[in-house]
């Protein structure tokens, strides 16, 4: 599985996401979801550029619901100090596309639901640059509660909204995978 992650994080800046997941993807979500009942651990996410996706693909796959209670949807910064809990002057310090808040958003949310994976995606994905990140700019982060060990991973994607939505998703996965 370790081989799959490595090859996932080495050829998706430049694979081409444009008609959805490739099909020597397709499986992925599933392993992913099928190695956390196996090690019966629950995962949640504080999503903002992916607005939910993460977690829907998650929701999609049979058994789910052992794995997976909820999860956030923090599109906004006021979101994310509201409902995370983040401490606003991580934004303001770090701006909001960041390695800092993506950590925070993987670990605040699994504080809030007693999760053991929580993960944290922020970045850009178009069609306008933020806060001087250009666009394709993302940080995924993963947090194993069990172990306290933390993963952030800054990615640069190319390709529409909603290809850049679908890297970092499937990158979420591997980071989970590599963080188990």
């Amino acid at each position: 599985m370790k081989s799959k992650v490595a090859e996932i994080f080495k050829t998706i800046e430049k694979d081409n996401f444009e008609n959805g997941l490739p099909t020597e993807y397709s499986g992925f979500p599933e392993q992913t979801v099928d190695l956390l009942k196996k090690s019966q651990l629950k995962i949640t996410a504080a999503e903002s550029l992916t607005a939910g996706l993460f977690q829907a693909t998650i929701a999609a796959i049979p058994g789910a619901s052992n794995i997976f209670d909820g999860g956030f949807v923090t599109y906004s910064d006021e979101v994310k100090v509201q409902v995370l809990g983040m401490n606003p002057n991580l934004i303001t310090q770090y701006t909001v596309v960041s390695a800092p808040v993506a950590q925070a958003m993987a670990e605040l949310s699994a504080q809030k639901l007693s999760a053991d994976i929580g993960v944290g995606f922020t970045g850009v994905a178009g069609p306008d640059p933020l806060e001087g990140n250009p666009v394709g700019t993302v940080f995924i982060s993963a947090y194993n509660k069990k172990n306290n060990e933390e993963i952030v991973k800054e990615f640069h994607f190319s390709g529409t909204r909603q290809a850049i939505r679908e890297k970092s998703v499937l990158c979420g996965f591997a980071l989970v995978q590599e963080i188990i």
